[in-house]
């Protein structure tokens, strides 16, 4: 080992406690603002559109108010959750659920440098959290949630793959969820109901070279939701996560169709053939993926996006 790697790797070690001291006192701070949301979300009652619930601590965009706003106002329970597609955690959907609710939950991500992160992280042992490495797909989602003990009612179920969610929510079955949070790909629109053709091994960035062929359009999912006893609430303001809540447990929450909860969202995070970010927006991401093979779920087979507009019915 070189003298240069030997001193940063000194420094490194040096750095290392003072580090996770800042970040913890960070997270705490982030937690104080945190608890003061939760006040005004729940002071303020009713909202007539869930956007107006939305603020950060944890989550990618303002999902923590969102969930915040459901689990409060929504009949559940059963204090536990699934999530996966989590990273090493420290952004997500169901962090400050953990944090501020002390809720019990299983999270799962297909890397093991993410799962040895989140072993390391004090969350692991302060709370009742278990973290998994798992690439999972339709086959082994139900053994995976068996195996951890995750079975029957829970409170919250948050899927974010990129690629088969629509796929691995239809095959789950061991686990009933109130709340279902789901990511969806925007640039589908919200007339049509489809999502990637199942392959067991997709990877957004193989797939295509633009990033853009990925999960499930708004409406495929809402029909799932409705087959599987769901309703739409809305989707959150990024246009990328959509809501549903178990019927029979709206509570103060009010469904929506596909057409009033539809979002669009305002990323640009295409790459050309090189790899390199293009910042491809509004009907151009699209456009990018037209020859690309969709499975229609209400006609039951696979078309051309460049085909959707003249489908009939």
């Amino acid at each position: 080992m070189g003298i240069k790697r030997l001193i940063r790797g000194g420094i490194n070690c040096a750095l290392s406690p003072i580090l996770t001291a800042q970040r913890h006192q960070l997270e705490d701070l982030k937690l104080l603002h945190g608890k003061n949301l939760v006040h005004q979300v729940k002071t303020n009652g009713v909202y007539g559109n869930i956007h107006d619930a939305e603020f950060k601590v944890f989550s990618q965009f303002g999902d923590d108010g969102i969930i915040q706003y459901l689990v409060n106002g929504v009949d559940i329970p059963n204090k536990t959750f699934i999530e996966f597609g989590v990273g090493n955690y420290t952004e997500s959907n169901t962090r400050f659920l953990v944090l501020n609710d002390n809720w019990t939950g299983l999270v799962m991500d297909g890397s093991e440098k993410n799962i040895k992160y989140i072993k390391q992280d004090a969350i692991h042992w302060r709370h009742d959290l278990t973290a998994v490495c798992a690439f999972v797909n339709r086959d082994n989602i139900n053994q995976l949630f068996t195996d951890n003990g995750f079975v029957g009612e829970i409170g919250l179920l948050s899927i974010d793959i990129d690629g088969n969610d629509y796929w691995i929510w239809d095959a789950i079955e061991v686990v009933d969820p109130a709340t279902v949070i789901v990511e969806y790909n925007s640039h589908f629109g919200c007339r049509h109901a489809v999502t990637v053709p199942y392959d067991a091994q997709f990877d957004r960035a193989i797939t295509h070279f633009s990033y853009q062929f990925w999960g499930a359009s708004l409406k495929a999912l809402y029909l799932l939701a409705e087959r599987k006893g769901y309703q739409f609430v809305g989707c959150c303001s990024g246009g990328n996560n959509a809501y549903f809540v178990k019927k029979g447990r709206l509570g103060v929450v009010k469904p929506l169709t596909v057409e009033e909860g539809y979002v669009e969202s305002k990323f640009r995070d295409s790459r050309d053939r090189q790899g390199k970010l293009s910042f491809l927006s509004g009907a151009d991401r699209l456009k990018v993926i037209a020859e690309m093979p969709v499975y229609h779920v209400e006609l039951d087979r696979i078309v051309q996006i460049q085909e959707l507009d003249k489908v009939k019915f």
